[in-house]
């Protein structure tokens, strides 16, 4: 059932967002207990989790810019990216809501920032982004994220990207992931990066994996 599914997403963005931006608001506010190592693992483990739990239902994509890919790849339906959307961004927020109740210390909440200019920023997104896509798209079957070969493909990105990126642009990879934080800490002066950048690398990729493995996005497709 749609509502099911539209459940599904927005809790597993809402668990995203609260164990990922939760593990940067404790590294802040303790003084670095948890490491930036630690933040990263933070990120990919709790994907990994994710998936092997709502990928069945949902294909727990908890990423706008996945689920634009995915319909780039005609492998999703249109008329269900304007709803999947809406629950993933409302399950950022909420996460964000949460966070700001039992962490009232922090005044950014985890959020994106870029480290240098804002076009440095943008461009890390996009290739981070269609690096994430490439993978996503050889591990699903459909649109959906499911299994733990899945899990574990789509976490170790994750965490990996968001190992060696994460200190020049956040490695949000996720605008809905930069968009709780962002409304709900009040600072929106470089959301646009983590909208635009994703979505421009998810789109990328879908043409990218098509050159490299022939019609292997749309294998599986979904009706």
């Amino acid at each position: 059932m749609l509502r099911q599914r539209l459940l599904a997403e927005c809790f597993g963005t809402f668990c995203l967002v609260f164990a990922g931006t939760g593990a940067i608001v404790v590294n802040e506010l303790t003084g670095g207990a948890v490491t930036h190592v630690g933040v990263a693992l933070t990120f990919g483990l709790i994907v990994l989790a994710m998936i092997d739990s709502l990928g069945d239902v949902s294909g727990c994509h908890i990423n706008p810019a996945v689920t634009i890919g995915f319909w780039v790849a005609r492998r999703f339906e249109g008329r269900l990216v304007g709803p999947y959307v809406a629950a993933q961004c409302f399950g950022g927020v909420l996460a964000s809501l949460c966070l700001k109740f039992l962490l009232p210390g922090s005044q950014t909440l985890g959020m994106t920032q870029p480290a240098g200019s804002p076009l440095q920023s943008l461009v890390l997104e996009a290739i981070l982004t269609l690096i994430l896509m490439f993978v996503i798209l050889r591990v699903s079957t459909g649109s959906r994220e499911r299994g733990l070969l899945a899990g574990i493909s789509v976490g170790a990105v994750v965490g990996l990207e968001a190992m060696f990126a994460g200190p020049i642009s956040g490695a949000s990879m996720n605008p809905a992931r930069s968009f709780g934080p962002a409304l709900v800490a009040f600072q929106i002066e470089h959301l646009w990066i983590y909208l635009l950048g994703p979505v421009i690398g998810a789109v990328a990729s879908v043409p990218l994996a098509r050159g490299v493995c022939g019609q292997g996005p749309q294998h599986n497709a979904e009706q």
